[in-house]
């Protein structure tokens, strides 16, 4: 191994770690920060315990200057009212540049935990604006994908496409008497725990993702539409909603995407209203299922406006 290789390998390594801490910065700068303001508090602590030193000497140095000049007027010695101001004066600049000497490193350390706190909240800050951007656009070409699948092949393609799907034997009720008939639908599994990175907002209504969830469909039929309705109408009063509240009203897990997006009424991006995805008209297979009361589960896809800090 010649030298070069090892001068490059040295450069790759020395790069990495400053990647590393700049990836950590944040935590760094902030925890740096914390640190220092207990440490400011202690310096400052100990700094107001000598303050009373440098005081006590500036009031005895003003009692000579007054002992000075009752000397003066018995005409003992010649002692002007200049200087006295000068004397003073002089008290005075020692007594701050002495306060000043015991508050300094308090000042420093202090300024500088605000430096690093104020450092680690604009890298955050600019990552954020980062990530919010990156959303966008790929939410925004997600969905222009979506339209453009809906449009050229149907709804049921789109669930199809973007869930997956299984093949399910059904009973129906024919003049024959009750025939099975082979159908295809969203596969559940693909929900299981919102992490088949389909989608970031659909989530199934069964009894694994949802306390609420029963087994009598037309009970999860009314319980989603109260659900709707209520969403809808909490939107209107507070303004906005995050996904997250609409889980919660769900009895569904929280997501780290949900206390991000969300709706805003009156928005750039705003239909108004929450929909679930469940009452639209023309519906998946599944979905007209689920509403006349032949299925028990439901895909739900939720109409957020996206990022709520970025509507607002």
């Amino acid at each position: 191994m010649n030298f070069k290789t090892l001068s490059n390998a040295a450069t790759r390594k020395l790069a990495r770690q400053i990647l590393v801490t700049q990836k950590h910065s944040p935590k760094l700068l902030f925890g740096t920060g914390v640190a220092g303001i207990v440490t400011t508090v202690v310096l400052a602590t100990r700094a107001t315990l000598k303050l009373e030193d440098v005081l006590k000497k500036a009031e005895d140095d003003n009692e000579q200057i007054k002992h000075a000049d009752a000397v003066a007027k018995a005409g003992t010695v010649e002692y002007t009212e200049e200087d006295q101001k000068k004397d003073k004066l002089l008290i005075r600049t020692k007594a701050a540049i002495d306060v000043a000497k015991l508050y300094g490193p308090a000042i420093v350390v202090g300024v500088v935990s605000i430096g690093c706190l104020t450092g680690s909240h604009v890298i955050l800050s600019r990552r954020n604006v980062g990530l919010t951007a990156a959303y966008t656009a790929l939410d925004k070409g997600f969905n222009e994908y979506r339209a453009r699948v809906i449009n050229e092949l149907g709804l049921d393609k789109d669930t199809e496409f973007r869930f997956g799907s299984i093949e399910r034997e059904i009973a129906v009720d024919t003049d024959e008497g009750v025939s099975v008939k082979t159908v295809k639908g969203a596969d559940p599994a693909a929900f299981g725990n919102n992490s088949s990175g389909l989608s970031i907002y659909a989530r199934i209504f069964d009894e694994v993702n949802s306390t609420n969830w029963q087994r009598q469909p037309h009970f999860n039929q009314m319980f989603l539409q109260a659900q709707q309705n209520y969403a809808c109408n909490l939107l209107t009063a507070k303004g906005h909603l995050f996904l997250n509240e609409v889980y919660d009203m769900l009895g569904m897990e929280r997501t780290s995407e949900g206390q991000l997006v969300g709706w805003v009424k009156n928005g750039p991006k705003s239909d108004g209203f929450v929909d679930f995805g469940i009452f639209r008209e023309g519906g998946s297979y599944d979905e007209k299922r689920f509403v006349n009361g032949d299925e028990r589960s439901v895909v739900l896809d939720f109409n957020v406006d996206g990022v709520i800090y970025d509507l607002i």
